[in-house]
């Protein structure tokens, strides 16, 4: 796990996923036949099957994660910053974050909402939940002291320590969607023989409106496309068993649909033979709302045919996001064996 590890701890927010890429690029580079960066920032790594008229098979993997851009620097120091994804305030109280400036100087911060404290704070004021423009970060650092170190713009993400919980769980931050780098990479270097012209791409800005993979899917014009990603596991106490989405353990997500994509019958049929044949674990998935890079592949150029393989992930778009080491192991596998297989595809 110190691969995942060091994926979930580093910074990468929308439209700012450099060290994220640098870093898969040199785990990379030497089990590609070429690689490229796009003018977005995708990175775009091909293994090629080594026969004439292979079809193309895009795996997309998305580098960034939710975060903030400095908005605003009042005259005390204060900092306010704009969102960039679905943050619930609820789960923003009282966290550490990075400022990364654009000298390459890293600023540690404390984020908090604007507002009394509880011991002063009236019960309707204790009652309240913040809107995201009332967060403010503090540095310790006076608004002179900031004056060209910090300006609008530069990327502010949340700090937290990847770790393992029990005999199979890990948790951290960014596992949406440092799991799918994760996968992208292992898959790129364990598969040596892939039965596609095999591009995993790892892509930008999924978290705010799905951007480097539209482009990318443009340029590659797969025949077959696979999202990676995380999807909800609300296998927790005070959600009904109707509504948990997947669960932690049960195997690989197989996702039947989301808000934004209807995955291709025939993938879905082809991905569930292929588990029960090889014996993975493996569990289907119906989101209600929410969506993958699946579905700017899907829309590309004429279209491709779809799906997204999921790692199921309790608490996601918090700093606690946890999943199970089963899980990922069988969508690793599972994602493996349809490379190199291509079964009905």
């Amino acid at each position: 796990m110190d691969l995942l590890k060091q994926l979930s701890e580093m910074p990468g927010a929308p439209g700012r996923e450099e060290h994220v890429r640098a870093f898969i690029l040199e785990h990379v580079k030497d089990h590609v036949d070429e690689w490229r960066e796009d003018a977005m920032g995708n990175l775009i790594c091909i293994k090629r099957a080594g026969v004439d008229g292979a079809k193309k098979l895009m795996v997309a993997c998305h580098m960034d994660e939710i975060a903030f851009y400095v908005r605003h620097i009042d005259e005390k120091g204060f900092i306010r910053v704009q969102q960039l994804g679905g943050f619930d305030a609820r789960n923003l109280f009282a966290r550490r974050v990075r400022i990364e400036t654009r000298s390459g100087e890293e600023l540690v911060g404390n984020l908090n909402p604007a507002g009394r404290p509880v011991h002063v704070a009236s019960a309707e004021e204790r009652n309240k939940i913040p809107k995201i423009a009332e967060f403010f970060v503090d540095t310790g650092l006076s608004a002179e002291e900031l004056k060209g170190k910090v300006r609008p713009g530069d990327p502010v993400t949340l700090i937290q320590e990847f770790t393992e919980l029990g005999d199979d769980l890990v948790s951290g931050k960014s596992l949406d969607n440092r799991i799918a780098c994760w996968l992208g990479v292992r898959v790129l270097e364990q598969v040596k023989a892939p039965a596609y012209d095999l591009h995993v791409v790892f892509t930008v800005q999924e978290e705010i409106g799905v951007r480097g993979a539209l482009t990318s899917a443009y340029e590659v014009d797969p025949d077959v496309a696979v999202a990676l990603d995380v999807t909800l596991a609300v296998d927790t106490p005070g959600v009904g068993d109707e509504d948990h989405i997947t669960k932690l353990g049960a195997g690989a997500a197989i996702k039947i649909m989301d808000s934004g994509t209807v995955s291709d019958r025939g993938l879905v049929d082809a991905f569930i033979d292929l588990a029960e044949r090889h014996e993975i674990p493996h569990q289907f998935e119906i989101l209600p709302l929410g969506g993958t890079d699946a579905m700017a592949m899907q829309r590309a150029r004429s279209g491709a045919k779809v799906i997204t393989l999921s790692v199921p992930t309790r608490y996601v778009h918090t700093v606690t996001e946890t999943a199970s080491r089963k899980d990922l192991y069988a969508t690793l596998e599972l994602l493996k064996a349809f490379i190199e297989e291509k079964p009905g595809a």
